[in-house]
């Protein structure tokens, strides 16, 4: 078929199946799915190049907050365009990164009061990681390099995020190039590590990280952990009091506490951080994601004064923090960031994600009576629908079965463009998302669930 006889929607497809390389995706059977290329965005909807319109059941990857071509930001970035896009923070400073700090360091957790910047999550973690090992250097205790983790923990893909990951799936093949760590339990609750009763079991699985601590906090550097809820594992949620009690260990051994909020903060569970659900102050506390409402690559890495001054010295002494990217800071990236916090101020945005938490509970109250709803999670804005062959037992599907993809593809069909995890069907819509919106949405959500279980 000539080219210029095409539909747009072919010719693109042509386009990428020739030259992209999609992330987290089987190409080999990815075009078979007649994928979704979007052309444009307005409000809470996707338009692909088709003229179809579908809900962002998932925000576009758990980031956006306010919808799409929000006027407030698209303001923002072009008046940032009017002076400049970017310049290094490499011996200097800008304006938007000086006032997005200050404007970090009083919105999170107490003595949190440095901001390091970066691109992606992965990068902050990374950059956590880093500063933790070497603040121990720094601090004359060169022993303690080991890093303890989580099991199902995910933070990222570049190599030390991925060496303090646990999910097999994504990091089995990397293993002769991470460095090794301590692994304890996560509380999973519907499928106990430990084979205990959540209203029994008196945290039973931390048992693992007292012992492991008692053991090797001489020779450990940091924790790193995702407070409350543990996203890429299938939206697992902490019971409450679990993270404060971590905290406390952490303190009580000279261990540094590293918060990975890169998909938990800016609301998303119903507080600003998640950390604040406990009263919990992290070393590190690491933020992506919705920090920009969902428009610009920023991350961030906020730590403590303890920290910050271990780096502090002559410049021949080595105590320098050497690390960095070219786009640190990006002017236009905190201009964005700085007007979405705005809007979380005028809107009241945190505490409306509380009163809308309970809405979607209600309208999701229907699945937990159906035959294959193994578990429904949800913490804020943040929900994930286990489906399992027999909810008796909690076997789950055959992973040949695809269960998972097939919702989210019925979903689509229906229009919503949502996206499982293995058979966890997540369901992340963006936090100014209206009841009207959210009422559509959840019926969109519970309608491919029963057709596809059978339900």
């Amino acid at each position: 078929m000539a080219k210029e006889s095409m539909d747009l929607y072919t010719l693109l497809l042509e386009k990428s199946k020739k030259y992209v390389w999609n992330p987290f995706t089987q190409m080999k059977t990815f075009f078979d799915q007649e994928p979704v290329i979007v052309e444009s965005g307005q409000g809470f909807r996707l338009r692909d190049v088709r003229g179809r319109e579908y809900y962002d059941g998932v925000s576009s990857l758990w980031l956006n907050v306010h919808g799409h071509r929000v006027p407030e930001l698209d303001r923002a970035v072009a008046d940032q365009l009017g002076r400049i896009a970017h310049s290094t923070m490499l011996g200097q400073l800008s304006v938007p990164a000086i006032l997005l700090a200050e404007q970090l360091v009083a919105r999170s957790p107490e003595g949190l009061n440095k901001v390091f910047y970066s691109d992606s999550g992965a990068e902050a973690v990374e950059i956590a990681i880093k500063m933790a090992y070497q603040f121990w250097q720094h601090s004359g205790r060169p022993e303690k390099r080991k890093f303890i983790t989580m099991t199902g923990a995910y933070h990222g893909d570049t190599i030390g995020a991925v060496s303090v990951g646990a999910i097999e799936l994504f990091h089995h093949a990397f293993g002769g190039l991470l460095f090794d760590t301590f692994r304890v339990p996560y509380p999973y609750c519907y499928r106990c590590p430990v084979g205990k009763q959540p209203d029994s079991c008196g945290f039973a699985c931390l048992e693992a990280l007292r012992s492991t601590l008692e053991e090797h906090a001489d020779e450990t550097a940091a924790l790193i952990v995702e407070p409350v809820v543990q996203g890429a594992n299938g939206m697992i949620v902490m019971p409450p009091g679990y993270l404060r009690e971590i905290r406390e260990l952490c303190t009580r051994w000279n261990v540094l506490m590293i918060a990975d909020e890169v998909a938990t903060g800016f609301g998303r569970t119903g507080r600003m951080f998640a950390c604040e659900h406990d009263g919990v102050s992290p070393d590190f506390l690491t933020c992506g994601k919705g920090i920009t409402g969902g428009y610009l690559p920023v991350a961030a890495t906020l730590t403590t004064d303890r920290v910050y001054e271990a780096f502090l010295g002559e410049p021949w002494e080595g105590k320098t923090f050497y690390h960095g990217h070219s786009y640190t800071g990006n002017q236009l990236g905190c201009a964005a960031a700085l007007a979405n916090l705005e809007l979380f101020d005028r809107t009241r945005l945190v505490e409306r994600v509380r009163e809308k938490e309970e809405y979607i509970r209600k309208r999701l109250e229907v699945l937990k009576d159906l035959p294959h709803v193994g578990d429904v999670r949800q913490k804020g804005m943040m929900i994930g629908i286990e489906l399992v062959a027999d909810r008796t037992s909690k076997e789950p599907y055959p992973v040949e079965r695809q269960m998972g993809f097939a919702v989210c593809r019925r979903a689509r069909d229906l229009g919503m463009i949502i996206r499982p995890l293995g058979d966890v069907v997540v369901f992340m819509p963006p936090l100014a998302a209206p009841e009207d919106v959210l009422e559509a949405m959840t019926g969109i959500l519970i309608r491919a669930i029963r057709e596809v279980t059978g339900s």
